[in-house]
């Protein structure tokens, strides 16, 4: 035996089953992520059944979200009868929708209290704009109060008249979120421009009267397009109204539902295979595309994955050069002695510092001091409302390139002394200077270690929720910080972001049962795009590292 551990072997049992743990709880958290994730978007089937109490009978109508197993003294506790000889009880979780006449979604109800379930194929399920989903039985289609189907062929009429109506509805999205919003944007321009007029001392009263005139002229003109536009939208909304339907709720409440405030219907207990793969995709594909409803725990996350690549990519082009830099005076520069190397260990410590000290000086020194001067000094005339003195995606960029900094540092670094000394010398044999060995030997074979930091910043970066949540990151953003207004990129505006909308949706939704199934959807989705710009970056550090190596050879 203890040659056995003289030799070195159970170290080496022991490290291989540690990385075969972690491996296993790594796959494991994928799975549970993938599998609750995309399975949020699988049209479950739509269950009634009469629930009984004392006599008192009930008929619930929708679908099935969890089954679990618990035991009977904590159904007790919590004011279900329950046979006194029974231990343990099954109970539902179901998804009821219809927020609007109950005032909940999900309700847990007790096996032992329902009766069979039923499987009604002339069920329906609707997925609203606003008060959640529907869950009914349909009666009629009805078009200016007209009635214009009803029976069997009302579900037909009704996904006809629902495209329509969601194409007048997409329109009114469309004209409200860009020309609208142009027009709005130009007109506090205007404004400002006014203002800047009025504050520049270098201006004589008649030059400062004729901006003025010009500027208010130019108001007018908005204000004219605007009124017209507006005309145009409120036409649209009546059409996108014209068309309603009249169902019924298990309880047999008759109700009346505008198509413009639906967003998709289906008869789950109909559908074939294909119908529901086909459902599955327009749904994962409205989840990746759309924009969120609800309070975030509806509709899509596009402004949260556009604002997360956004944020990245900014932060990669501000820390790379300054990583590389750095990295470089360190090892090729600067002389090796005490301070280089309080140096070294103050940049290794400062990769162990809490994000939210990062975030905390980001707030402090980028959004109040830098920020605040800038609207001091360029934007005077929309002070006190600051412009880049307040959260931004250009300070959450910046704060998380000097978290991610001490990472390309390193590994720069590490890429740098692993290059042969003989190289340098032979480069400087063959008559170069330094600063040509620098740039045409040494630099282009470290670039791989280079590529190396970018990535584990990327990835830390793109995970980090808490420095954000003070410099940047915000619930909802009513606009893109791009658009087709100059100057295209707006750095000055928040963004949402992937991971705060994690915490957001998970933490800080009022429907917690409604918002489960999307934190597992978004961490997949982030988990996701961190793997893709991994990825992309580990394939040009690959190629890069074949060109060198081959032109090496």
């Amino acid at each position: 035996m203890r040659k056995w551990f003289q030799s070195g072997d159970p170290w080496i049992w022991l490290i291989g089953g540690a990385v075969s743990i972690s491996v296993v709880m790594v796959l494991g958290l994928l799975l549970l992520i993938g599998a609750r994730g995309l399975g949020h978007f699988w049209q479950p089937p739509i269950v009634e059944a009469t629930h009984t109490v004392d006599g008192e009978e009930r008929v619930i109508l929708g679908s099935i979200r969890t089954v679990e197993t618990v035991t009977a003294q904590a159904v007790r506790e919590s004011g279900v009868e329950v046979p006194e000889d029974q231990e343990v009880v099954t109970r539902y979780l179901f998804h009821l929708g219809n927020r609007d006449v109950t005032g909940q979604d999900f309700e847990w109800f007790v096996e032992d209290l329902l009766s069979e379930f039923r499987y009604p194929e002339n069920a329906i399920m609707l997925e609203r704009q606003e008060w959640g989903n529907f869950f009914g039985y349909l009666v009629s289609i009805k078009e200016d109060g007209e009635v214009v189907a009803e029976g069997e062929t009302a579900f037909e009429e009704l996904k006809e008249r629902l495209e329509r109506s969601t194409s007048l509805v997409q329109e009114t999205v469309r004209m409200e979120r860009y020309e609208i919003g142009r027009i709005n944007y130009l007109i506090e321009q205007e404004r400002l421009a006014q203002r800047r007029a009025e504050l520049n001392d270098r201006l004589s009263d008649d030059e400062r009267a004729d901006i003025v005139a010009q500027s208010i002229a130019e108001v007018a003109r908005l204000n004219e397009e605007y009124q017209e536009l507006h005309a145009e939208l409120l036409e649209l909304r009546a059409r996108a109204r014209r068309d309603s339907l009249v169902a019924l709720t298990a309880d047999g409440e008759e109700r009346t539902i505008s198509l413009s405030q639906v967003v998709r219907a289906t008869r789950a207990n109909t559908m074939s295979v294909g119908d529901k793969l086909a459902e599955y995709g327009s749904r994962l594909w409205g989840f990746m595309s759309g924009y969120p409803r609800e309070a975030n725990t509806e509709g899509g996350i596009f402004p949260a994955i556009f604002g997360t690549v956004m944020m990245v990519l900014i932060m990669s082009i501000v820390v790379t050069p300054f990583g590389v830099l750095a990295a470089i005076y360190l090892r090729e520069y600067a002389k090796q002695g005490p301070i280089t190397r309080i140096v070294r260990i103050s940049v290794n410590n400062l990769a162990g510092v809490p994000s939210i000290v990062f975030g905390v000086f980001g707030l402090g020194f980028f959004v109040y001091f830098l920020g605040g001067n800038i609207d001091q000094l360029f934007y005077p005339e929309a002070l006190p409302a600051p412009t880049f003195g307040s959260p931004a995606l250009i300070w959450a960029s910046l704060t998380l390139a000097l978290l991610t900094l001490p990472v390309v540092i390193v590994s720069t670094e590490e890429g740098l002394t692993r290059i042969p000394k003989a190289m340098r010398e032979g480069s400087l044999a063959l008559g170069a200077t330094k600063a040509e060995t620098l740039w045409k030997v040494i630099v282009p074979v470290s670039t791989p270690a280079m590529m190396t930091g970018l990535i584990l910043a990327v990835a830390r970066a793109a995970g980090e929720v808490a420095p954000l949540m003070l410099v940047g990151v915000v619930k909802l953003a009513p606009n893109l910080p791009v658009d087709g207004q100059f100057p295209y990129i707006h750095l000055e505006r928040r963004i949402m972001h992937l991971g705060f909308h994690i915490y957001d949706v998970g933490f800080q939704s009022p429907n917690a049962e409604a918002a489960r199934p999307l934190v597992y959807a978004t961490a997949l989705v982030l988990v996701g795009l961190i793997l893709v710009l991994n990825l992309t970056a580990i394939a040009i550090r690959n190629r890069l590292r074949e060109k060198y190596k081959s032109e090496s050879d």
